[in-house]
């Protein structure tokens, strides 16, 4: 109990604190809204082709703007030391992590939602057909992009390139993912629940949510301390 209050904790610091100054956030749904803008232009939003590829565009744009968001994730703590500051307080590592990739995976869902209707203005799109199993898809793949970058941001947070690196890293580790989301969100948009072959992605993208969860918590600190 002491534990996820102290999970809790860090997440509650981290989202007052990005909601207070709303840089990272402002940032990555303008960027995010402007992808989408520029990709109507590329595409024939009544054409069949677009809804069939549908998925993959919007995964790319959450993709690309959870980058803007999950570098600043610890990046903010140099700032007057901060960040040795919470590494020797009697918060575990693991908790520490846990604390911040939960402020990232709430934040980068609060884009999400408002990435939706936009994205079915432009390109005719409609959400409505399976929400109960896209909201799952959401969750999961939004979980599987912000531990990834969490565990990244932690480990790129002292070079002087980050920005950079962060993304260098980040996207070929989250190719299952993002393939399993990409695949499910297609076919939800289409109308089609999950069966067969599009089960079978929703178990990879539980299984890489829970393989990198478990393996970002063993080795969060060994990465924050060395």
């Amino acid at each position: 109990m002491q534990y996820l209050r102290q999970v809790w904790t860090v997440a509650a610091k981290d989202l007052r604190s990005e909601l207070r100054t709303k840089e990272a956030l402002n940032a990555s749904l303008s960027f995010a809204l402007v992808i989408l803008l520029l990709f109507s232009f590329a595409f024939d939003p009544t054409a069949e082709m677009t809804r069939e590829i549908s998925g993959g565009l919007l995964w790319l744009v959450f993709a690309f703007a959870g980058a803007l968001l999950l570098n600043r994730s610890f990046a903010r703590e140099l700032e007057n030391d901060c960040l040795d500051v919470l590494v020797t307080s009697p918060v575990p590592a693991s908790a520490l992590f846990l604390g911040k990739t939960v402020a990232n995976w709430l934040l980068l869902l609060g884009i999400e939602i408002v990435c939706l209707p936009v994205f079915g203005v432009f390109y005719n799109v409609d959400w409505a057909r399976q929400p109960a199993w896209l909201a799952v898809v959401l969750l999961l793949a939004t979980w599987g992009i912000t531990v990834i970058g969490t565990m990244f941001s932690a480990l790129t947070v002292n070079l002087r390139l980050r920005e950079l690196m962060l993304p260098m890293l980040v996207y070929p580790m989250l190719i299952p993912c993002l393939m399993a989301a990409m695949q499910l969100t297609t076919a939800l948009v289409a109308g089609q629940a999950p069966t067969g072959d599009q089960l079978a992605w929703l178990r990879m993208l539980v299984g890489f949510d829970i393989i990198f969860t478990a393996l970002s918590v063993t080795l969060v600190e060994t990465v924050l301390i060395g």
